[in-house]
């Protein structure tokens, strides 16, 4: 996980991955996560070592990490309330350490929406109502850091 204002243009190739372009350049990052392959070649041919790194917005994973264990000042509910001080979950609640960020984001943005269903949408339904955009990136950022 790295945080940058800048992140290289990028494509989206084979296998729906994405990777820089080979006339190189950079972008603004924006309110986006950007993965990359730490080694094109290797992620291709899709050696599972090749290692890959998120990049978000500057000042994310700090944001994050208030909404995460505070809950941002009454934003939302701190995550920790559910899944637990260490995020490792509790019971039948999931874990959210060692998720992948984009991953974390889309599932903030399923619950938001109400594209997602059932017992869990219900319980997250609170939590996510008044998340930004940079929110959900923010929490996403921050439980990306966590191992």
């Amino acid at each position: 996980m790295k945080e940058a204002g800048t992140v290289a243009k990028t494509f989206v190739g084979g296998g729906r991955m994405r990777f820089a372009l080979p006339a190189g350049g950079t972008e603004p990052i924006g309110a986006r996560i950007i993965t990359l392959p730490e080694d094109q070649s290797r992620a291709t041919k899709r050696d599972t070592h090749s290692g890959f790194v998120a990049y978000v917005p500057p000042g994310s994973v700090n944001r994050g990490k208030a909404l995460v264990t505070t809950g941002g000042g009454g934003k939302t509910v701190a995550c920790t309330t559910c899944h637990g001080d260490a995020l490792q979950g509790l019971g039948s609640i999931p874990h959210l350490v060692g998720l992948h960020p984009i991953y974390v984001a889309r599932q903030l943005y399923s619950f938001k929406d109400g594209n997602r269903h059932g017992l869990e949408a219900a319980v997250m339904k609170k939590p996510v109502e008044k998340l930004t955009d940079a929110d959900i990136i923010a929490i996403a950022a921050y439980i990306g850091t966590q191992k």
